[in-house]
């Protein structure tokens, strides 16, 4: 008989829907480039020409960088950390040594103050040699103490915490709960006050980093009371508090040495002044914090691209089929394209983000969700076509390759441990969903309330006036623009010629922006339910910030004489591809079957067809679908280990 799973926060979607809309950063200060994409209004002049890092960041990091790969190459043996499933303390060791704990803070804190773009190279590095290494740096510093500080602590937080982040002290990330994933408004961790602490009490699932980490940022709900907000609210907690329990270290399908465990806390103080921010703004520093936080994931999935085309290179070259290379074989050679155009794409989207966060002109909040959805999908795409390329080989693991005489290669490895990355920081499902917000912002800001159901007729006449004056205005504009005059964009043809594909740009943005205003006139207030619909819209969208990226980028490489033709000839290859795809996306838009599946999943629901799971033996084990997460002390052995503890 399975155990009783825990009793679960029940919330409205209107309540949920209330909590995640609150957590959102509301008003745009800063132009966006995607932003004016989903608008139908292409603004090249916004990323083009390509913006460079200034000299003095550009000698510090490629110095930094240059220790790095020695450190990896010498010190960082990725095989072993995936054959015993955890990173040697000698590692951890050495990249405190390096500096590397403190990559992004300040170096008044100890911290090497590398550019956002170096940052990110010197995680597509570590990544390459251990993508376990790679998480383990970016959690800490992306998500873990040091970012949220920089952005939201006290001075007094910042001198007690990030001298110790830049040097000795690894920090973890604490918002997912075992009932709790996407939806915060059913967080059940509680803080409760009282006198000048605050107590924890509660169960965080999936704490990367949370079974070393010597500090965590917690997120947990502050009851609300008189004179007080409460709210979701964010806590820097020691470790090592009493009262913390590591219950469990979690083991995946990849990344095996990845520090990933069940958090427990019971009773456990906290002083109000390690809280960050004011109560209730927990999620909105979460969200702010992963705007910038959320390109270390396509840093390391831009390495992952490097590595499959090096393998897919070499490997093509050298086996042989029917009388030539396989990569003269068509079936074979498309592969190999795709993945060599891919990665040249996602460093474009990587490196153009990246040097637009350092800038801090631009508001890059869509363009950073973007590089993360399709780094993710992108990458795992390439490493499942390694794999294909590789055939038999591909499916092998590396030891056995070493232990019958090959090369060991990991491709297998890298499909595995790329999988975490359509999950991790925002699913892909989630991703669609938060970016279409933010696309479909400007029209609910002058709409909303015509779709409202609690707007008074008042305010419902108010929204229909102001939207009037704004589709008036915005609308014939999506008539026409460059992209249909033959000349436009003209300086990006040399030999090649990449102005056709920014005039395709120009002419689907405005084609996507009609497509979406169609859809908000259809289906008004259930527009939010289309998921099926708001992914393609996102996805295409995806791919014309990324045939952007990749005409600016050869543009560039171009202009400074380094590798421009053969940079001209992937961006054209890139964005051929791409047009196939939004081809497809837009015919899917209108042209699908989300009617229908809508049907089919009432009725696996309800017991329709299970009849169609007979026949087989379920190898499932027994127990709760969901673990009991009931605050109260640990009935556990603590599973925390600290490096070189």
């Amino acid at each position: 008989m399975s155990a009783p799973s825990t009793p679960r926060t029940t919330v409205t979607e209107r309540e949920a829907r209330q909590v995640a809309e609150a957590a959102r950063q509301q008003d745009w200060h800063k132009p966006s480039f995607a932003k004016e994409l989903f608008l139908g209004r292409f603004r090249l002049d916004l990323i083009h020409p390509h913006p460079l890092p200034d000299p003095d960041s550009v000698s510090r990091g490629e110095e930094f960088l240059a220790k790095l790969r020695a450190f990896c190459e010498s010190t960082i043996d990725g095989a072993r950390i995936e054959r015993e499933a955890r990173i040697p303390d000698e590692v951890i060791a050495g990249l405190k040594e390096l500096g590397a704990l403190g990559m992004k803070i300040d170096p008044k804190y100890g911290g090497l103050g590398l550019t956002q773009l170096y940052y990110n190279k010197a995680l597509a590095l570590v990544g390459s040699a251990s993508p376990a290494v790679g998480a383990l740096l970016s959690a800490h510093q992306s998500i873990g103490v040091p970012q949220p500080l920089k952005m939201f602590g006290t001075q007094e937080q910042k001198d007690a915490f990030l001298p110790r982040c830049a040097r000795t002290d690894i920090s973890a990330f604490l918002l997912t709960e075992p009932d709790v994933g996407s939806d915060p408004a059913r967080l059940a961790t509680t803080a409760v006050p009282d006198g000048d602490d605050y107590v924890l009490d509660g169960v965080k699932l999936w704490t990367t980093n949370g079974v070393v980490a010597d500090l965590l940022v917690v997120m947990a709900r502050v009851p609300k009371s008189e004179g007080r907000k409460g709210g979701i609210t964010a806590f820097v907690v020691e470790g090592t508090s009493e009262g913390i329990t590591v219950e469990n270290r979690n083991a995946f399908m990849g990344l095996r040495g990845i520090e990933n465990g069940v958090t427990r806390f019971h009773q456990v103080r906290v002083p109000a002044a390690h809280r960050i921010g004011p109560e209730g703004a927990g999620l909105k520093i979460a969200l702010t914090t992963l705007n910038t936080g959320r390109l270390s994931l396509p840093a390391m999935c831009a390495g992952a691209g490097k590595w499959c085309l090096k393998i897919a290179r070499e490997w093509s070259a050298e086996r042989e089929q029917w009388g030539k290379p396989v990569a003269l074989h068509e079936a074979v050679g498309s592969k190999i394209s795709f993945i060599a155009a891919t990665t040249f794409a996602l460093e474009a989207v990587l490196d153009l983000s990246s040097q637009m966060a350092d800038e801090d002109r631009n508001d890059i909040r869509i363009e950073a969700a973007l590089a993360k959805l399709y780094g993710s999908e992108m990458a795992w795409k390439m490493a499942d076509e390694l794999v294909q390329i590789r055939g038999g080989r591909g499916y092998e693991t590396a030891e056995s390759l070493r232990a019958r005489g090959e090369r060991a290669v990991p491709a297998e490895q890298m499909l595995r441990d790329l999988r975490i990355n359509r999950i991790f920081e925002g699913s892909t499902e989630i991703m669609h969903l938060l970016i279409a917000r933010e696309a479909v912002d400007a029209h609910l800001s002058v709409a909303g309330d015509l779709i409202d159901p609690d707007k008074s007729l008042s305010d419902k006449a108010k929204a229909g006036a102001n939207a009037g004056v704004f589709y008036a205005k915005w609308l014939p504009k999506l008539v026409a623009g460059p992209g249909q005059l033959p000349t436009s964009y003209g300086q990006f043809k040399h030999g090649i010629d990449l102005s056709g594909h920014l005039r395709y740009v120009e002419r689907t943005a405005r084609k996507l922006a009609r497509s979406t205003f169609y859809a908000m006139s259809r289906w008004q207030g259930k527009m939010e339910t289309k998921q099926g619909f708001l992914g393609r819209i996102v996805d295409i969208g995806a791919e014309l910030f990324a045939m952007s990226a990749v005409c600016v980028r050869a543009e560039w490489l171009r202009g400074r004489g380094d590798h421009g033709r053969e940079a001209y000839q992937l961006a054209d290859a890139f964005c051929r591809q791409a047009r196939i795809r939004v081809d497809e996306l837009f015919d899917r838009l209108w042209t699908n079957t989300d009617d229908l599946d809508r049907k089919v999943v009432k009725a696996v629901l309800g017991g329709a067809y299970t009849w169609l799971e007979e026949g087989i033996l379920d190898p499932s084990g027994d127990g709760p679908w969901i673990a009991d997460a009931t605050p109260g002390p640990s009935a556990r052995e603590s599973a925390r280990r600290p490096f070189g503890a």
